[in-house]
């Protein structure tokens, strides 16, 4: 549970009840132009849960990622579906892009509509519904691809699944003979920590080999509320791991970046990905040059524990995969030596055999 506003404590399902969901209300709480609200969520739904809400309220970088922009509606560069999941979907809401592993999509709705999301074409409207017949179909596919070792649940979110039609699900996939690890995408430890219950911990431990990527993209999201969410998952048994975007006018510094990184560890979440932006359509002016993101890089290996430092990583447009960014170390590989800089700039070389 949580407080909002100073009220009586709500449970997770209240929060989403009394989420800000149109201009006026959002106006009159943080006093942005409520035509232009209306303008962008009539393409874009928006959600803002009263617990993050407050958050933007103390920390105006957390603004970018869910108030609507209009920049949202003014893209020339971005893509419907960046990704090209459409086109590698055997069956509905299965996307099946890598040889050992699929992409589950079991939920159209979200505690907090990210602006920048990869799916804003789908999440919180009718094109994403997950169906029982769409389900058989996938478990059907699964049954059939015994190379597939290995599911992701996304959505949306999984999380805003009932305890009981989420066990369902893990149920019916762990029936599957050849799965034998399944993964959760859930934003619900930053954006609706009271989500996180000992019920629901009780649930998901039935099912292991079971991990959970989270999403935290900035420090302030690092609150008290998620700090106990996370460590529920993780007594429960579940490793957990953060997928962060990098975000232009959030996140985009090595400063920032540490901070949360080495947050995060305190949380017992190793930091697994940053993400360079989509190419979505109306995210355009969240994305961080590339070479930007290599230079954060370069300032965080060596300066943190490597267990704080995530990969940098690209996911090609069309469904070619994520791709590592790594900063250039290596300078030549000749007369039998490989020759390097160090972390610190220093020169140095190493025998090739």
């Amino acid at each position: 549970m949580t407080r909002s506003n100073d009220g009586p404590a709500m449970t997770w399902q209240e929060e989403l009840q009394n989420s800000v969901s149109d201009g006026e209300e959002l106006a009159r709480e943080l006093g942005c132009d409520p035509k232009a609200v209306e303008a962008v969520i009539t393409r874009y739904p928006m959600r803002i849960t009263p617990y993050y809400l407050k958050l933007i309220k103390q920390c105006d970088a957390l603004r970018l990622q869910a108030v609507p922009d209009l920049r949202e509606l003014d893209d020339p560069v971005g893509m419907d579906d960046p990704l090209g999941e459409e086109n590698l979907s055997p069956s509905p809401n299965l996307v099946h892009k890598y040889p050992d592993r699929v992409l589950l999509l079991v939920s159209s709705q979200c505690a907090m509509y990210c602006r920048f999301c990869t799916r804003k074409r789908k999440v919180g409207g009718a094109a994403m519904q997950f169906s029982e017949t769409g389900f058989a179909a996938a478990l059907d596919y699964l049954r059939r691809t015994p190379s597939v070792r290995e599911v992701l649940i996304s959505g949306g979110d999984p999380l805003l699944l009932a305890d009981a039609r989420l066990e369902s699900i893990l149920r019916r996939l762990r029936e599957v003979p050849s799965i034998e690890v399944i993964r959760i995408g859930t934003r619900t430890p930053c954006t609706l920590p009271m989500r996180i219950t000992p019920e629901l911990c009780a649930m998901l431990r039935q099912f292991h080999p079971l991990y959970i990527n989270t999403h935290f993209n900035h420090p302030a999201e690092l609150t008290a509320e998620a700090a106990r969410a996370c460590t529920l998952l993780a007594d429960a048994g579940i490793p957990l791991g953060c997928q962060t975007v990098l975000l232009q006018g959030v996140n985009d510094s090595a400063e920032t970046l540490r901070e949360l990184f080495c947050g995060l560890l305190r949380l017992r979440v190793k930091p697994y990905y940053l993400m360079q932006a989509d190419l979505t359509k109306g995210t355009s002016h969240f994305r961080t040059p590339v070479k930007d993101g290599l230079a954060i890089m370069r300032q965080l290996i060596g300066t943190v524990s490597g267990m704080a430092v995530p990969k940098f990583v690209l996911d090609a447009p069309g469904g070619k995969g994520k791709i590592p960014l790594t900063p250039d170390y290596i300078t030549a590989m000749q007369n039998g030596k490989l020759e390097f800089t160090t972390w610190q700039g220093l020169p140095c070389s190493y025998p090739l055999e």
